[in-house]
């Protein structure tokens, strides 16, 4: 007989709920997410979306100067690492490293990513590079300068609504074939910050304790490692209601639950979140501040006119890409920079 055909996400996921109920939006979205970004290179014009790194080179050699200068003014310590987690195609580290090798910070270079797809091309581009699945598996050793650009908002939420009988989870369940949105459980009202327990019904809030999770190795290491943290995405801070998951497919917002593994499901990150954890590790915190703030006091200005009086050909080209990284009504004020820095160690620029 003929192997059977392996079942898709789908239908994997809703064997599960017709076997157990209900799941969390936080199992649904790390199932997707898992699936979407295993099985494709989903960047630039022809894929789903596209990130800074891609739009510009200049994104990725301000981010190598902003690293460089720190190690610099630290004391150039010998036994750095470079750390990129989620590190797409391998853009940003290659641009970022090609600007730091010319003030001379060649440090070894290691990358979160568990995608066999996009692991292969960043193999293309940073051929000397060490792959890790997690944080766990990084050098214990040696200050790390990490780079985390459009990762934490991939990582999965929780969601609470309020409901007339008290706050409740958002699970998934599927029927009539389709994943849909359920409120399920008993009331969370304790879950629930006081300043937004009387929010008007219908409200949601979002935690994410990967977020929390992530953000507490990453500044434990840092804290005992000595280093810096680079932290780009989009979000907000402070308590808030508001559902910001969404999905993407080529360059479109689309239907959340249609289709699980063949969407990006993302979600605002709360900077506050990661703030806390930084100050109660011991960590300084910068930021955040928009990218187009952060860009602008590193230079982009110069970055851009440097650049095109070499390729004048290209100076609309140019023009174009630093305004859609810094302006307002673009990247620049949506999108936030923050940086957690060990004990003692030197202010980063441009913060």
């Amino acid at each position: 007989m003929p192997p059977a055909e392996a079942k898709t996400l789908a239908e994997r996921l809703a064997g599960l709920i017709a076997a157990t109920g209900p799941i969390s939006l936080a199992r649904f979205m790390a199932e997707a997410n898992a699936d979407y970004y295993a099985s494709r290179d989903p960047f630039g014009v022809e894929g789903d979306f596209i990130t800074a790194p891609e739009i510009s080179q200049m994104f990725g050699e301000l981010t190598g100067l902003w690293l460089a200068d720190l190690w610099s003014r630290a004391g150039a310590p010998a036994n750095a690492h470079y750390v990129e987690l989620g590190p797409g195609r391998g853009t940003l580290a290659e641009d970022a490293l090609r600007a730091m090798r010319a003030v001379r910070f060649e440090p070894p270079i290691h990358l979160v990513e568990t995608s066999p797809v996009l692991r292969a091309n960043q193999a293309s581009r940073l051929s000397t590079a060490r792959w890790h699945d997690d944080l766990d598996t990084l050098p214990d050793c040696g200050p790390l300068f990490v780079v985390a650009n459009e990762f934490f908002d991939a990582l999965p939420i929780r969601q609470i609504r309020h409901s007339p009988d008290g706050w409740h989870e958002i699970m998934v369940d599927h029927r009539d074939g389709a994943f849909v949105p359920i409120t399920w459980g008993p009331p969370l009202d304790t879950l629930v910050p006081e300043p937004l327990r009387d929010a008007p019904p219908g409200s949601v809030i979002e935690t994410s304790p990967a977020v929390e999770s992530t953000g507490r190795a990453l500044a434990k290491r840092i804290a005992e490692q000595g280093g810096a943290a680079l932290i780009i995405d989009y979000g907000y801070e402070g308590l808030a209601t508001g559902d910001t998951l969404q999905a993407v497919s080529h360059h479109d917002h689309v239907d959340i639950f249609a289709e699980p593994g063949e969407r990006d499901l993302t979600a605002h990150v709360n900077f506050s979140v990661i703030e806390r954890i930084g100050r109660n590790t011991g960590l300084a915190v910068y930021g955040p501040i928009g990218q187009g703030d952060w860009l602008e006091s590193l230079g982009i200005g110069a970055r851009t006119a440097a650049l095109a009086k070499a390729a004048p050909h290209r100076q609309a080209e140019l023009i174009a890409a630093r305004d859609r990284l810094t302006k307002a009504d673009e990247m620049g004020d949506l999108f936030k920079a923050m940086a957690l820095v060990a004990p003692d160690w030197p202010p980063p620029a441009a913060f």
